[in-house]
């Protein structure tokens, strides 16, 4: 059976001639602006991959999620906005903290990759020398280095240095508040991770804290004095936590749109 290639292919374009030049038929053409940016392609056409892959129903429900933060953004007072709020810490964290990264940190490995995807939504957009009249930018960060992996993985690789190194380093972390797969107390083990490395990470441990752990479990301080220490971590590291109910479409739609 001989089949002609321009009527089985799909293209997205914003150019019905370059469509037709290329030798595909324009009724299998999804046409989107001109001016929708790579880091904004999902919400449009382009995201009917996406549709074939989760089903059409919870694709509405990722655009109505976008959709409703959209409008929180625009409606919300300042000091409830929580879009304007997360900019607002960015901006204090990267210009007068003179943070360099920002590490994405989700407890979820459904969104195990949204640190690689959400790099292209910051770094791309805020990936400029220049401000909107083409003027040089030199007094001030424009963004920073986007990063990160799933919590309990990075707990045993790079969360040394969030907490004791000399490299200030800002952590978005993400959970939802119930599992797609509950398995006896998995959950509730993961979430209490969640809560203690942002509590630990604002609050720190003093020297006499570790002292107290140390004795309560029988050592002598003579023995561990030169331990105490590496045990010491100052706090005062800057977190955002973000948590949602669970992970639907829905939540992942707003979360795309304010971190």
């Amino acid at each position: 059976m001989k089949v002609r290639l321009q009527n089985i292919l799909l293209h997205y374009q914003p150019n019905a001639k370059d469509v037709e030049k290329f030798g595909i038929d324009t009724n299998n053409m999804f046409e989107f602006w001109d001016w929708v940016g790579g880091r904004y392609s999902l919400w449009s056409a382009i995201g009917l991959s996406i549709a074939l892959s989760i089903g059409f129903e919870n694709f509405e429900e990722l655009l109505n999620g976008a959709h409703e933060m959209d409008k929180h953004f625009r409606s919300a007072p300042i000091e409830q906005n929580i879009p304007t709020t997360l900019a607002l810490v960015g901006l204090w964290n990267s210009n007068f903290l003179g943070a360099q990264t920002e590490a994405i940190l989700p407890y979820d490995q459904y969104l195990h990759r949204f640190a690689a995807y959400f790099q292209q939504g910051n770094m791309e957009s805020n990936g400029k020398y220049v401000d909107r009249d083409g003027n040089v930018i030199n007094n001030y960060q424009t963004g920073p280095i986007i990063w990160g992996e799933p919590g309990t993985n990075g707990q045993h690789a790079f969360y040394q240095l969030i907490h004791q190194g000399t490299t200030l380093i800002p952590c978005d972390f993400i959970a939802p508040a119930q599992s797609h797969n509950p398995l006896a107390d998995h959950h509730n083990k993961l979430l209490s991770n969640f809560f203690a490395q942002t509590e630990a990470l604002a609050f720190g441990k003093t020297k006499e804290e570790v002292e107290a752990e140390f004795i309560k479990a029988g050592k002598s301080l003579d023995d561990v004095k030169n331990i105490v220490p590496f045990k010491v971590f100052t706090g005062n590291k800057p977190t955002n936590s973000i948590l949602v109910q669970k992970n639907h479409a829905i939540y992942l739609g707003c979360i795309n749109c304010y971190v």
